[in-house]
């Protein structure tokens, strides 16, 4: 046998292996529409805030701030804004990655695809929470750097089961979100950066390696 034969032999087993081990129908074009819809619901957010001098900038101007009348009503806008970005995100991601598996003539609903559906969701779940115990309790100033840092330890989490770019990201993500901590005023601006132009730079990487 030749050489070169044996290493088509390796290369083969090797995807094999992957395919088997990793779930590899991700879209990166679903990464690209997740980033924009969280800069139109960042620049949503932004025109709410901006209208109200005592939250401008960030999930509530100070680290802490009690509640009032005028908090839960500019308040509310925002959670919405946010669960319609993630809604639609997660949509997104499904519609197109099932799409994608399709063409490949790959399982979706796989053990590799639910391993890296637990893997992400219970730091998301557990980050998820905390944010609603800080938001519950008036501290506004830290949703934006913990939900960056959970995001990004989700995508650390899933990425043993998927691309290694998704770590890459994922580390960008906790980074930031460290770096959003200490600078709690400008949550929004770093919430903006963490979920929109990372996702489309994650995105715009994938598709180009990946999808096309």
């Amino acid at each position: 046998m030749k050489e070169t034969d044996i290493k088509d032999d390796l290369a083969s087993i090797r995807s094999l292996m992957e395919r088997s081990s990793k779930f590899i129908s991700l879209s990166g074009l679903s990464g690209i529409l997740a980033g924009v819809y969280a800069l139109i619901g960042a620049i949503a957010a932004y025109k709410i805030l901006q209208q109200e001098p005592a939250y401008h900038l960030s999930f509530g101007g100070d680290t802490y701030a009690g509640y009032n009348d005028r908090t839960v009503s500019v308040l509310m806008p925002l959670i919405l804004i946010a669960m319609a970005v993630l809604g639609a995100s997660i949509l997104t991601g499904i519609i197109l990655s099932y799409r994608k598996a399709q063409q490949k003539n790959q399982p979706f609903w796989s053990k590799t695809s639910k391993a890296l559906l637990f893997h992400m969701s219970t730091p998301l779940v557990a980050g998820g929470l905390l944010i609603m115990i800080f938001i519950i309790r008036g501290y506004f100033g830290i949703v934006a750097p913990a939900s960056l840092i959970f995001y990004g330890l989700s995508l650390v989490s899933a990425s043993n089961f998927t691309f290694n770019a998704v770590k890459s990201l994922g580390l960008c993500e906790i980074a930031l979100g460290l770096i959003s901590a200490l600078y709690p005023g400008y949550g929004l601006y770093f919430w903006a950066i963490g979920f929109g132009v990372l996702h489309i730079i994650y995105g715009s990487v994938m598709y180009l390696k990946y999808d096309r």
